[in-house]
């Protein structure tokens, strides 16, 4: 992709498949024209935690270490000072939170097979998982992370991004000291002074 030839740069829900996300990111920023908008969304963090942590309860039990079986995501910070340090001004991260519930962790396991969710981390355990493993996560699963009606919840936490490249047009924060007006009296409050020699 040449550098500068895109307004517009948009990616949803692949970016947290990719093994080097700062530097897709600052491609990204590179291939945009001054003034282009990146926009984009990605699974973030929370996601999958429940499926982790029973995971990591199962195997720790069963054989005696932990495996990652679960790929890791982004913080919603860690997003946005990625954006920051991919060269991108007036960085927005922002995050939703969907619960999803079904009849037993098979049924989302299957769901995330269809969605191409597998584990792909060069750090997993190499064997193939062991059958009283994945029905021991699967108890822990029912038992920590179930509601009363007996149906298991899976998190999807969705990271909001959005980041402009660097213009001369755009608005740029004020030196400190030059403002004409103040915040109290635009609040219609008492500003309240901290007494000399004592800290607030």
């Amino acid at each position: 992709m040449a550098t500068g030839s895109l307004d517009l740069a948009v990616s949803l829900l692949a970016l947290h498949a990719v093994n080097d996300l700062p530097g897709t990111l600052i491609q990204l920023r590179r291939a945009l024209r001054p003034d282009g908008l990146f926009l984009g969304c990605l699974l973030g963090g929370a996601t999958l935690t429940e499926l982790r942590q029973s995971f990591a309860q199962a195997e720790s039990e069963i054989e005696g270490g932990v495996s990652p079986r679960v790929a890791p995501f982004a913080a919603v910070r860690e997003a946005g000072a990625l954006l920051q340090r991919a060269g991108f001004a007036l960085p927005v991260a922002d995050t939703d939170t969907l619960t999803v519930r079904y009849a037993d962790p098979f049924g989302l396991m299957r769901d995330l097979r269809a969605m191409g969710m597998t584990n792909v981390l060069t750090e997993r355990r190499r064997t193939p998982l062991r059958r009283a493993t994945l029905v021991r996560t699967a108890e822990v699963y029912a038992e920590r992370f179930s509601d009363p009606d007996g149906r298991i919840r899976a998190t999807f936490e969705v990271l909001w991004l959005s980041g402009w490249v660097p213009h001369k047009s755009q608005q740029k924060p004020l030196r400190p000291g030059t403002a004409k007006s103040r915040l109290a009296d635009a609040l219609g409050t008492i500003e309240l002074k901290p007494e000399l020699g004592r800290t607030p």
